[in-house]
């Protein structure tokens, strides 16, 4: 769930600043000394909205925070969430991958590999990487075609299925981030809605496209999830 919804389903009164485009807010942050967005600021102390833990305990909010799904039930979910995906992506027609997404400045192409570059980082994290904003932001070959896109895929969900099957899956153990230390358990959670949310985008922009599917995902596929309410944002 993105944090200003977060906030605004609460009731919690907030200015919200856009820190590209306006210097003032740009000068805040950099005051504070956040390197990242989004940040949660109150006087001079703020945390990364990333971590609905670290929102809660910011604000002192009276409200259990924390994966509701276990981590082999994330496990299953995320896994049915890459396979929708690659069920998906080859439905694509190839002349509409440049196409961009509504509201950003992404083409589908970048979208298709960015669903699987969440998982990717995910693993690397894992395996003692620290997880920073810059994994997120790789891009594919300006030229990726569905297949490789498919490829790409194919290749992260076999290196998430080997992950599970190793064991090393302990949900209290410490993951680092660019957010700050993390439980594996926290952190697959949003690694599985952020995944499933581009997925659930993906779905629509097939429809946008005038291609038929039989919607792998329903709206039960998301139950449990910090999802946001909206298939885009705004």
């Amino acid at each position: 769930m993105r944090l200003k919804e977060f906030l605004s389903v609460r009731g919690i009164d907030f200015v919200s600043v856009n820190v590209l485009e306006d210097p003032a807010g740009l000068a805040e942050l950099q005051k504070l000394g956040a390197r990242s967005v989004p940040v949660l600021s109150r006087g001079d102390k703020f945390t990364f909205g990333q971590s609905t833990r670290q929102i809660v305990e910011f604000l002192g909010i009276d409200e259990k925070s924390g994966p509701e799904l276990s981590p082999a039930e994330l496990y299953a979910r995320l896994d049915k969430f890459l396979t929708a995906a690659l069920e998906l992506l080859p439905q694509m027609p190839g002349d509409r991958l440049d196409t961009h997404v509504p509201g950003r400045p992404r083409s589908y192409r970048s979208l298709g590999f960015h669903l699987f570059r969440v998982v990717d980082a995910f693993l690397d994290a894992n395996q003692g990487i620290t997880l920073v904003q810059a994994m997120f932001r790789e891009e594919p070959a300006a030229d990726a075609d569905t297949a490789a896109l498919a490829a790409y895929g194919t290749k992260v969900r076999q290196r998430f299925r080997d992950w599970w099957a190793s064991g090393d899956t302990d949900g209290a153990r410490t993951l680092d981030t660019y957010y700050g230390p993390q439980s594996l358990h926290e952190l697959m959670e949003r690694t599985t809605w952020h995944s499933g949310q581009h997925v659930r985008q993906y779905m629509m922009l097939l429809e946008r496209e005038g291609q038929v599917h039989h919607r792998p995902l329903v709206e039960a596929d998301f139950a449990r999830l910090p999802m946001p309410q909206n298939v885009w944002d705004g």
